[in-house]
């Protein structure tokens, strides 16, 4: 159970919906059709997790992973769309041929193990939580995502997107949507839903900064960099160190994220908004992270884990909520008036969030 009182398990795709809209208008049927079929399976599947939700959860898995190791097994969907679908690779088995397979695997276990280093946490539960995700689902699925129980790659339609196993930051980022799910289950609307979106942008980051040894000063502070297609004018689904900056393309339009809540996007699609406005507390992590150098995981990322866990933060917090509870985190942590308090500050100001 989570520790606001239950859970709210979303199905939380990494590719936001607005980005499919703008592809399933496209002219050329090669472009537009993946993104018409991606968005009417997103929205199956988003109407089906609703409807079971509460049934499936009653099934807790009786397998657990050992104390300080993953339980991994990687499921093959053969383009179709029934799930998880073939067992392909289980925990501890060699590497094969398909190099998808492997890149989830290896995913799942880089996510495993900046929780359980860092943060001492134990899988994305922190009670053991077996680790599943399918591959090569669906034909030409232009997404991946988290649907209560296990990750969902696609394959990419070849043109825009590709493989989506190839970022481990977009591996990480929808296994965090599972840690939130158990923690804070921040609502999936408005603010509370931006949040969501930003903690598993901040963790997605942090899981590849950890698996390449980087310094925040190193880390290129991008989502999905290894999943736009070569012809694409852009360099990723999203940008932490400058939001609104990741692409800018004939097809897909331009980057819709606000660094500021002077630019902050009321709208009714994509949730209210929460894979726009998510720009907002992303570029102020980045802040925090690079203010204090050294490895973002660290002491901006204890704080922000200490918030998603402690227990205080709300299912349905606003931008202030949040921010409020990082400085008295951070104060808690790390000592009133230091350096991380001061960032932390800094950075909420920076960003235009007021902490009343």
């Amino acid at each position: 159970m989570t520790t606001n009182g239950g859970f709210e398990p979303v199905f939380c795709t990494v590719v936001p919906p607005y980005v499919l809209d703008k592809l399933a208008q496209h002219d050329d049927p090669a472009l537009s059709g993946p993104a018409q079929r991606t968005l009417v399976r997103d929205s199956e599947l988003r109407a089906r997790r609703r409807v079971t939700a509460e049934f499936r959860l009653a099934a807790a898995p009786t397998a657990k992973a050992p104390s300080d190791q993953p339980l991994r097994t990687i499921y093959d969907a053969e383009h179709r769309t029934e799930l998880p679908g073939t067992k392909v690779r289980g925990e501890g088995d060699d590497p094969g041929r398909d190099a998808t397979v492997n890149r989830a695997y290896s995913g799942l276990g880089a996510t495993f193990d900046l929780y359980l280093k860092a943060y001492l946490r134990h899988s994305i539960d922190g009670d053991g939580l077996p680790l599943d995700a399918t591959v090569h689902y669906d034909e030409g699925y232009n997404n991946a995502f988290w649907n209560g129980e296990q990750m969902v790659f696609g394959d990419g339609d070849g043109e825009i997107f590709v493989d989506f196993t190839n970022s481990i930051d977009v591996i990480g980022h929808e296994l965090t949507h599972g840690v939130t799910q158990y923690t804070a289950n921040l609502t999936y609307y408005g603010q509370p839903g931006a949040l969501n979106e930003s903690m598993s942008d901040v963790f997605g980051s942090l899981i590849k900064q950890y698996s390449l040894g980087q310094t925040a000063a190193e880390a290129d502070w991008l989502i999905g960099a290894g999943i736009l297609a070569p012809g694409v004018t852009g360099t990723a689904l999203r940008s932490m160190k400058a939001p609104g900056t990741a692409y800018d393309d004939d097809v897909l339009g331009k980057d819709p994220q606000p660094a500021t809540m002077d630019d902050y996007v009321r709208t009714g699609r994509d949730n209210g908004g929460v894979h726009i406005n998510s720009g907002i507390p992303n570029h102020a992590f980045y802040l925090v992270a690079t203010a204090l150098g050294g490895h973002a995981w660290e002491k901006a990322g204890q704080i922000w884990y200490d918030v998603l866990t402690g227990g205080k933060l709300k299912e349905r917090a606003f931008f202030s909520d949040f921010a409020k509870l990082t400085v008295k985190a951070a104060r808690e942590r790390y000592g009133d008036g230091g350096d991380e308090f001061q960032a932390v500050q800094k950075a909420w100001e920076q960003v235009g969030v007021r902490i009343l």
